[in-house]
């Protein structure tokens, strides 16, 4: 047999001819005059010139979501971006919502993060790299308040701050871990009051959740304004209203705010915008978008980040409870090596033919399917097809699926492009199509007490059997019932790769016990975010960062993201 030569994720790039992305627009049927060019192919699209197409229907919005993570990985961006191109293999007029990639992992763990082989976004250097400038937007005005908070306090602090109860502390889009715990104002008395402070990387920014969840730019001016920065000496809420920092913020953000429009390699239109992470924050794209490709296209294609223990469940719990979204299909993506992983099979042995694996591996992606049940939503698993996957191993997780009644379809889209999605693509429109209305339902109600909503999400999602609490989490679930906040939303982080707070339990772990350290007011995004287990919100580089490889060639060009 013969077996096709894959170039690598960069060469299939910069061989691809782009289209020019006023073409990618009119596709869509979006308006000259709504296109702000940021050069040939890319765009940012105003979201003054949309208005007065809220009259047209809503297109059928379709989440990929995937099993936990695993270091095999499981391709769900490239199966998002495989879908898009498929559907419109089909003519379905379909478009793709995806969050923007963190310089974090680019230079920390994986490298890039525009998909890959035939499924990616394009320009993909740029979209990795400062893409428009939204992420410098949000670090900016994230900083900018931070400013405020210590000018404040430096010029006598006629607020009232508390410096041992400021809780907003400085971002940066790098992982860097010797600053999460810092000491400010030293050198004295011209450098501010001394006083521990933190850093978090930006996508773990409340102004970035912010970003994600506003409606329009005045949407997002009023969210600004009810950050809250830290407490007062009588214990009340100090924000960037009280600190006048809302216009300036909002200024920085002006721009960050509209969506980016890009393509794929095969030219289907995506909205590329926000970049929350999944196990720190809300893990999803901007609503802005999402709305934007909702009115233009047929389909919609989005992606939440991670497992859909963490990425799936706050864009049900938090995105669509938020916006009244109603998304009318999830596509589970799997592979078998991942499924190899969750059985119990080495790392180094994941190319090996192991059907006992897969099959104990399969209680993984059962989990997953019952729990988006739970949102009254159809369920598709895609499984993302290695060349080293044996046909017994395929036909385990076909047969699994077959048993739960739920579609199931292999794609190849990694080496072939839109055409190795084409069963996806139609499993997708059978299932649409035969549920044309969404049930969709959250999974808490807003009515209940936070620990019953942390509660629900550990005991029906994870499977936890108790929840405990540290001192600090009491304290501050006390405060905030005290604050009015018992009705938001629970954005609980927790580590990617497994159910649990404990990262090495694989599988499907249950009866085990959910611990919360801290739980934290996102008063501007709209939710609590309760920090479990060991999760931390700046990220450090590993022993051999991603960034060792990335460096300009003799022709200029980028090397090694890829």
């Amino acid at each position: 047999m013969v077996t096709r030569s894959i170039p690598s994720d960069v060469e299939i790039a910069r061989n691809t001819a782009l289209k020019p992305i006023v073409q990618v627009a009119e596709r869509l049927g979006l308006p000259n005059d709504a296109l702000e060019l940021y050069g040939s192919y890319k765009a940012k699209v105003s979201l003054d010139a949309l208005k007065g197409y809220d009259a047209k229907p809503d297109a059928k919005l379709i989440l990929v979501s995937a099993i936990n993570p695993t270091p095999a990985g499981e391709g769900k961006t490239t199966v998002s971006i495989g879908l898009c191109d498929a559907m419109n293999r089909l003519q379905k007029n379909a478009c793709l919502c995806l969050r923007e990639p963190s310089l974090g992992p680019c230079f920390g763990v994986k490298g890039g993060a525009a998909g890959g082989g035939y499924a990616q976004i394009a320009p993909m250097e740029d979209v990795n790299l400062h893409f428009n400038g939204d992420f410098h937007a949000v670090t900016s005005a994230h900083n900018l308040l931070a400013a405020m908070v210590d000018n404040s306090l430096h010029h006598g602090n006629a607020l009232g701050l508390d410096p041992r109860r400021i809780t907003w502390g400085r971002t940066l889009d790098v992982n860097e871990r010797a600053l999460r715990q810092i000491v400010l104002g030293l050198g004295g008395v011209a450098n501010s009051i001394p006083r521990e402070s933190s850093f978090i990387i930006t996508a773990a920014s409340e102004i970035m959740a912010i970003l994600c969840l506003s409606d329009d730019l005045f949407d997002l001016r009023e969210r600004l304004g009810n950050v809250v920065v830290g407490f007062n000496h009588s214990g009340a809420p100090v924000t960037a209203n009280d600190l006048k920092a809302r216009g300036a913020m909002t200024v920085l953000m002006k721009n960050a705010i509209n969506p980016n429009l890009v393509q794929t390699l095969e030219g289907s239109p995506a909205f590329v915008h926000g970049g929350p992470f999944a196990n720190i924050a809300h893990g999803c794209n901007s609503v802005v978008a999402t709305k934007t490709a909702l009115k233009f296209a047929d389909y919609v294609i989005t992606e939440a980040g991670f497992g859909a223990d963490l990425g799936a469940e706050k864009f049900f719990d938090i995105k669509c409870r938020k916006t009244g979204l109603k998304p009318h299909l999830t596509v589970l993506v799997a592979t078998v090596r991942a499924l190899k992983f969750h059985g119990g099979a080495p790392k180094s042995e994941l190319d090996v033919v192991n059907c006992n694996a897969v099959e104990k591996g399969l209680a993984n992606l059962e989990r997953h399917i019952a729990n988006v049940r739970k949102y009254n939503i159809p369920t598709l698993v895609a499984l993302n097809k290695f060349e080293t996957d044996a046909l017994e191993e395929i036909k385990l997780v076909q047969e699994r699926c077959e048993k739960l009644g739920v579609p199931f379809a292999c794609a190849t889209h990694w080496k072939d492009g839109g055409q190795g999605a084409i069963e996806l693509a139609n499993k997708v429109v059978q299932t649409v199509e035969a549920h044309p209305e969404s049930s969709f339902q959250p999974l808490y109600s807003d009515e209940l007490s936070i620990k019953e909503k942390i509660s629900t999400v550990a005991k029906e999602i994870y499977r936890a059997d108790s929840v405990s609490y540290t001192t600090q989490a009491e304290k501050q679930i006390a405060q905030l019932n005290d604050l009015g906040c018992a009705k938001l939303p629970v954005c609980i982080s927790k580590t990617q790769y497994s159910f649990s707070a404990d990262p090495k339990l694989i599988g499907a772990p249950e009866n085990f016990e959910l611990n919360v350290r801290e739980v934290r007011w996102s008063a501007g995004a709209g939710f609590l975010v309760v920090m479990t287990g060991d999760i931390i919100a700046a990220p450090g580089l590993p022993k051999v960062p991603a960034a060792e490889f990335i460096d300009i060639n003799e022709n200029g060009d980028v090397v090694g993201l890829f």
